[in-house]
């Protein structure tokens, strides 16, 4: 499902360690840009009133990515008024006045778009989506009436209802989730209280309880006007033609009035900052420590994220090499920059081992920070890790709206949207020298906020000197949100006025012609088999290299080899040293991990596509030289130990655990934890691992995926060694029954004292990928609850209750295994109501079915295949199905034939075959205090309690 997207501080910084694209920027005058050809060719213009326009052309695929971009977000709000640039962002989602009831989001599903979208920052709100490019002029019809004619539809009652849906947003990504409270206590304690960036991005819930309609109007006439927004068209479409709809429908909307471009104004500390919180939901301490630095587009931006980088990336990196190696007090030291229009962070994070004080981890850094003084900056280190930024650099412009979402950030915070080519060149640039400056001028000896969190019950183990930190923890009070009256929204409303009849939706252009991608295929003579798709939209290459069986070679006994084996296997090999070999994939933009599934155990990479060949030598390598260090294997090992005990605080972790362990049963090897237990983990040996990876690693089982600019010749060129080196051997995967579905429903139920959310899951073991059923069922369900905004789970519950953030439901589906799932978190005092609605949505959908509902469905899913190839890695997802599921080659086109001969009674037959609410496995996490009790009116008894029985089966 689709969920509208609150850019936190994390989630932000993740993205600036990924990619020299994230937002924000400053709003300012930027460097020229180099004369070469641009890295996203674009044409812009402004319309008289304003509004700011940016078209890219990418041929590639029957598909346009449109982006609106309002330049607003929490830093455009006052103290006491916070949070309405993210309720505007659900808001615009809603009804506007000529697309009428379920707005945009009853759109994207009728013309195949892949979801309306939205995120919030700080700065900027955008609406983002990708649409079929015959659907252009319907989303600028649609976008103009979002800009222009959408205020007069928002009602106290629809203000109410959106008001419940971020409250739960607020719950689901802070309230209720461990060390969801340290962004916004930094953002307190490092600005002061009339500085736009000291409240977070989502508000308090005092201020939305508090919010007007006419606080709501004000806020919208002021900030969501065309000169104050940019729109960004990329992907397949005619520009002239383009242009005629943007003046028609957005040229009327007049501008608004003029604000001053906000001035660049960096956090100043006098002194450091200490501040604790006994987290609610941690199991383990975290350290955060955040220092002021500089605006989005300062020369120096660059440079700070390339420091951080060699700080902290790497067995080599001076920090990572303290804490993880030598002390051993944590598996990972996390940095990034969050750079913002006017001001700028550095974030360093430590989530220490169990019982770890956060005073030690203070005097590792602080040697950690003493060695990179005294040895300085290694060249080869940066040059590698520029290499690697500019591979993932490319990699956010995989997609026609990853090149959109870039170029409306670019436009509003540098002023120009080409400033691509700038970021780049400056990335490459970044010096040795200007490494250390910026570690001096911003980091060293610099005052700082340090954040403590803890679990509950373990003050002693924050720093020294800390105080305790203001966090606002909502209690569970039953009935203390008034119902929600959906037909209160019915109203009549005003329109606004326009020269022409703005209600009548444009129609669709020619349909798209949807070639599907030319797959092809080669065996070596091992028997490893080949096969692969050319792509040369990025200078990329994307591979997965799957072996089958995954943790089905695990011992239910003993869980966790496999994962075990996976986490060691990438650490160094006979040649090399894990810190060689991790030092040889950097230098070639290459990023190589090691995972494991229920069924497969996957090596998967991207790499520049002309370092491919000595890329895929260091796969093998690996695969066939391991190392088997003793050292990593312990550090392994205590790293998933601390991942086993992180879990337990994560409340949709613990969710899906309860499920796995009810719906397979105990002696299947799949009732057990991925990561094994704490015991298992600690009885496994460096023997056991030789033993596991001689029984699973065989070339028989395996398939390399690969999608690339690179043709067969070059790739079959490149793996000719391994083909070769890699002995082929006999290899069975063990095999395990398949689970039962249950014949009877029950509840069962995990405490977690306080929580301010109950996760509700319900499900049974069901259809398998290659079941003929399977894919009836998908299509079955997009109007349950796998259509996003068009399924009635998420209409009902989010935007009619206003009970949820986010609800889904689906079909997921191996080789050997399947299951049926529903999923959501809902607050927790109308846990029950939450639940009898899911439940009864479930139980009248075959009966309630509907020919307008099939049409929706048939016209989405069979309108959505012009997106269905797009990016690479939905291309190694056709990979998948051919190569593992075992789909025939033809099955894209079978699957397209479904959706068009599907009818209401083949609906109804499969709602009745596989939806089983009397026959269903229930699970809910929250608060058994206020909750549990009140369950057994569902009719299923006394729920079962499962605290013990988890912790038993995870000992």
């Amino acid at each position: 499902m689709i969920l509208r997207t609150l850019f936190t501080a994390a989630a932000l910084g993740a993205a600036l360690s990924a990619s020299a694209l994230a937002p924000p920027a400053q709003a300012r005058t930027a460097p020229p840009a180099q004369a070469a050809a641009p890295l996203i060719a674009v044409e812009q213009y402004e319309l008289a009133n304003g509004l700011r326009v940016v078209f890219h052309i990418d041929r590639s695929d029957p598909v346009v990515a449109v982006v609106l971009a309002a330049h607003v977000g929490s830093a455009r709000e006052e103290p006491g008024r916070t949070g309405f640039a993210h309720l505007f962002e659900h808001l615009f989602f809603l009804d506007s006045e000529n697309l009428g009831p379920g707005g945009l989001d009853r759109m994207s599903a009728r013309i195949g778009g892949s979801g309306a979208n939205g995120s919030t920052s700080r700065d900027l709100t955008d609406y983002l989506q990708t649409v079929p490019n015959d659907a252009l002029e319907q989303m600028i019809w649609a976008e103009a009436d979002k800009l222009g004619y959408f205020i007069n539809t928002v009602t106290d009652a629809v203000l109410a209802k959106e008001k419940e849906v971020v409250k739960n947003e607020k719950r689901q990504s802070v309230d209720n989730q461990p060390y969801g409270h340290t962004e916004p206590v930094i953002s307190a304690a490092l600005y002061p209280e009339d500085h736009p960036y000291s409240w977070s991005v989502i508000g308090s819930l005092a201020d939305l309880n508090a919010a007007t309609l006419e606080d709501v109007q004000t806020f919208y006439h002021r900030w969501y006007t065309p000169d104050n927004a940019t729109l960004v068209i990329a992907g397949d479409f005619d520009p002239a033609q383009a242009r005629v709809w943007i003046e028609k429908y957005f040229g009327e909307i007049p501008r608004g009035e003029d604000d001053p471009e906000p001035q660049v104004r960096p956090a100043v500390l006098s002194a450091d900052v200490r501040l604790m919180h006994e987290d609610n939901f941690a199991q383990l301490p975290e350290l955060t420590m955040v220092w002021p630095t500089v605006d989005r587009i300062h020369p120096d931006a660059a440079a700070l994220n390339m420091l951080l980088v060699l700080l902290t990336d790497g067995k080599e990196s001076p920090l990572t090499s303290v804490l993880v190696d030598e002390r051993r007090l944590t598996a990972e030291v996390q940095a990034f920059q969050y750079s913002s229009q006017i001001a700028g962070e550095a974030y360093l994070s430590v989530r220490a081992f169990d019982g770890v004080d956060l005073d030690t981890v203070q005097t590792a850094l602080d040697e950690g920070f003493a060695r990179f003084e005294s040895r300085g900056v290694d060249v080869e280190a940066l040059d590698r890790a520029k290499t690697l930024a500019e591979s993932r650099f490319y990699g956010a412009l995989d997609s026609a709206l990853g090149k959109a979402a870039a170029l409306a950030r670019y436009d509003l915070f540098a002023g120009r949207a080409d400033y691509a080519d700038v970021e780049l060149a400056r990335l490459r640039a970044v010096t040795a020298g200007d490494v250390m400056r910026v570690y001096r001028q911003y980091i060293a000896d610099r005052p700082h906020v340090a954040t403590s969190f803890v679990p509950k019950g373990q003050a002693e183990l924050a720093l020294a000197g800390s105080a305790v930190a203001a966090v606002v923890e909502e209690p569970i009070i039953p009935g203390a949100e008034a119902p929600i009256d959906q037909r209160a929204g019915d109203v009549g409303y005003a329109r606004t006025p326009s020269s022409f009849d703005r209600t009548v939706e444009p129609p669709s252009g020619p349909t798209p012609v949807v070639t599907p991608p030319v797959v092809w295929n080669a065996a070596l003579p091992n028997g490893l088999q080949v096969s692969g798709i050319r792509s040369a939209e990025v200078p990329l290459a994307y591979f997965d290299l799957s072996i089958e069986g995954g943790r089905l070679f695990d011992d239910p006994d003993q869980p966790g080899a496999a994962n075990l084996l996976a986490r060691i296997f990438d650490r160094g090999t006979a040649r090399r040293t894990p810190a060689e070999l991790e030092n040889a994939f950097k230098a070639l933009g290459a990023q190589v991990t090691v995972s494991v599934g229920d069924e497969r155990f996957l090596i998967s990479g991207r790499t520049l596509d002309r370092n491919l060949a000595p890329t895929l030598a260091l796969v093998e390598e690996m695969l066939l030289e391991p190392r088997w260090d003793e050292t990593e294997l312990t550090l392994a090992k205590a790293a998933v130990t601390a991942q086993i005990q992180d879990a337990r605080s994560q409340p949709a972790a613990l969710a899906a655990r309860i499920m796995d362990l009810t719906a397979y049963g105990a002696d299947h090897i799949l009732s057990r934890s991925v990561l094994g237990t704490e015991r298992s983990v600690a009885a496994l040996t460096m023997d056991d691992l030789r033993r596991f990876q001689s029984v699973i690693l065989a070339p028989g089982l395996a398939h390399f995926r690969i999608v690339s600019p690179s043709d067969q010749t070059a790739v079959t060129a490149a793996l000719a060694s391994l083909g070769e080196r890699w002995a082929a051997r006999d290899a069975v995967v063990p095999t395990f029954p398949e689970p039962s579905a249950p014949t009877t429903s029950r509840v069962y139920f995990y405490d977690v004292p306080n929580a301010s959310q109950s996760v509700l899951m319900f499900g049974y073991p069901a259809l398998r990928r290659g079941d003929p059923d399977f894919y009836p069922a998908t299509v079955m369900n997009y109007r349950l609850g796998g259509g996003g905004f068009a399924s009635r789970l998420t209409q009902q519950l989010r935007e009619g209750q206003g009970y949820t953030y986010g609800v889904r439901s689906g079909f997921n589906g191996g080789e050997r295994f399947g299951t049926f799932n529903l999923s959501s978190a809902v607050r927790t005092n109308v846990t029950l109501e939450a639940f009898e609605l899911a439940r009864k949505i479930v139980a009248e959908y075959g009966d309630t079915f509907t020919a307008e509902d099939l049409e929706v469905t048939r016209s989405a899913m069979s309108r959505s295949r012009a997106r269905a190839f797009e990016t690479a890695r939905a291309k190694l997802g056709v990979l998948q199905a051919l190569g593992e599921i075992g789909l025939p080659a033809d099955y894209l086109t079978r699957e397209a034939a479904v959706i068009d001969d599907m009818t209401v009674e083949q609906v109804r037959a499969l709602a009745e075959r596989w939806l089983r609410p009397e026959a269903m496995i229930y699970v809910v996490v929250g608060d058994a205090a206020t909750q549990a009790e009140r369950l057994q009116a569902l009719g299923y008894g006394p729920p079962v309690m499962m605290n013990e029985a988890l912790a038993e089966a995870d000992r």
